[in-house]
This record gives structure tokens, C-alpha cells and sequence, in this order.
């Protein structure tokens, strides 16, 4: 009761900082981004952008208190199946039940560090993505659908953010 409390008052500080809205709609993608990059100091855009989208349960653009407690309810203290769940929401980039290869070229083109002598940086990335679907690819469709990932992180914990940083890290 008293950790729900204390999100609802950040909440209501937050909402207080954004002067372009009132606490009963709540806070817009630039504020939860902006919230996201200061207090877990996340800074991949598309990621932010899909953990927004997981939290904007109604997808109204905003997100209220209601979607902001349950949001980080599963964001910091979730149990694995929730977690498991979270972050393939988060991968599914155009929402239709598969993380498909081009999505997580995608992801990880953006979580990778460029090497100034790398000719081609693009090659390297697919190998990544031909090795992350040899290794959760179950029924070799060539994309992940849930039960592949559920099935690759339950025998592989570290897999559960294999395509980016989507969840905080113990600090």
C-alpha cells in the first residue's frame, strides 16, 4: 500500500512538472520518455517508445495513474512470467504476435555500438539476428512468436532482453 502511495505522489509530481496537462489525464510520451532516460537512464528511442505503448494500455496517448502503477508494478518488481510477457510486447515493434527478423535487426542496430573500421556494420548485425533465431526459433518459422521466446528465456534467463534494454537494471 505505502509503494503505491509513493508512485501516485511521483505521479502527481510529475504531472505537476508537465504544466500542459491536468493530474486526472496524465503524462505524454515526451514526459514518460523524459521520465524513463532520467530515473532508469534508458536512451534507445525505439525501445522508450514500446515500453510507452506497453504502459498506454488504452492507447490514448496518455498515460493515467491507473496505467502508470500497474506499468511499473511489472517494470521493477514483475514476476518472470510478467517480465517475459513485458518484454515481448516491447520487441513485437508492429504488434502483430511475432518478433520478426526485420524487427529485431532493427532493435539491435540501434543497442549496438558502431566500430569506425567496420566496413559493413549492417553484416554483423545480421549474423546476430541469424544467431538469436537459431538459438530461440523453436518451430523454425523464421520469427519468434511468444511461446518460442517464453520457451528460450525460461531455458536461458539473460535471453529476456536479447534485442535491448527494455526493463531497469538491480539499481
Amino acid at each position: 500500500r505505502s509503494e503505491v502511495e509513493c508512485l501516485i505522489k511521483l505521479f502527481d509530481a510529475l504531472v505537476a512538472k508537465s504544466s500542459n496537462h491536468s493530474p486526472a489525464a496524465g503524462f505524454d510520451r515526451h514526459m514518460f520518455r523524459d521520465t524513463l532516460h532520467r530515473a532508469f537512464g534508458m536512451t534507445d528511442d525505439i525501445l522508450m517508445d514500446r515500453v510507452f505503448r506497453t504502459f498506454d494500455r488504452d492507447n490514448d496517448g496518455c498515460i493515467t495513474v491507473v496505467e502508470w502503477v500497474e506499468g511499473l508494478s511489472v517494470f521493477l518488481r514483475g514476476t518472470l512470467e510478467e517480465r517475459i510477457k513485458y518484454c515481448f510486447e516491447v520487441y513485437d515493434l508492429n504488434g502483430d504476435g511475432y518478433i520478426a527478423r526485420e524487427e529485431m535487426f532493427q532493435m539491435l542496430k540501434n543497442s549496438l555500438l558502431k566500430q569506425p573500421s567496420e566496413e559493413d556494420p549492417d553484416e554483423g548485425i545480421k549474423d546476430l539476428v541469424d544467431i538469436a533465431l537459431k538459438k530461440m526459433d523453436y518451430d523454425h518459422d523464421g520469427k519468434l512468436s511468444f511461446m518460442d521466446f517464453e520457451k528460450a528465456v525460461r531455458d536461458e534467463n539473460l535471453l529476456l532482453e536479447a534485442f535491448g534494454p527494455c526493463l531497469p537494471d538491480i539499481k
